[in-house]
């Protein structure tokens, strides 16, 4: 298992940690493993869906009307082969 150091922690900081850590009845190490976990989780669970997140970010401005540009019919693979 990896492990990390935190340097220039602010005392503030470190006091709400110990603090946290006492009410939850766990170490501060493990207080801090917990809060990162809790962090990295919400985190994708936010950004799990892209499509989800395109549309909450521009939809409220509305939609775009695009014209539909025509397709050609799916070619036979054969034909890259024939090009060589």
């Amino acid at each position: 298992m990896a492990s990390i150091t935190i340097r220039n922690l602010d005392e503030t900081t470190k006091r709400k940690l110990k603090v946290r850590a006492a009410m939850n009845g766990r170490s501060m190490e493990q207080e801090a493993r917990e809060i990162l976990k809790s962090a990295l989780t919400q985190a994708a669970k936010k950004h799990a869906n892209l499509a989800d997140r395109v549309r909450a970010i521009f939809g409220p401005i509305g939609g775009v009307e695009m014209e539909r540009l025509p397709r050609d019919p799916i070619r036979d693979p054969d034909w890259l082969a024939e090009r060589e």
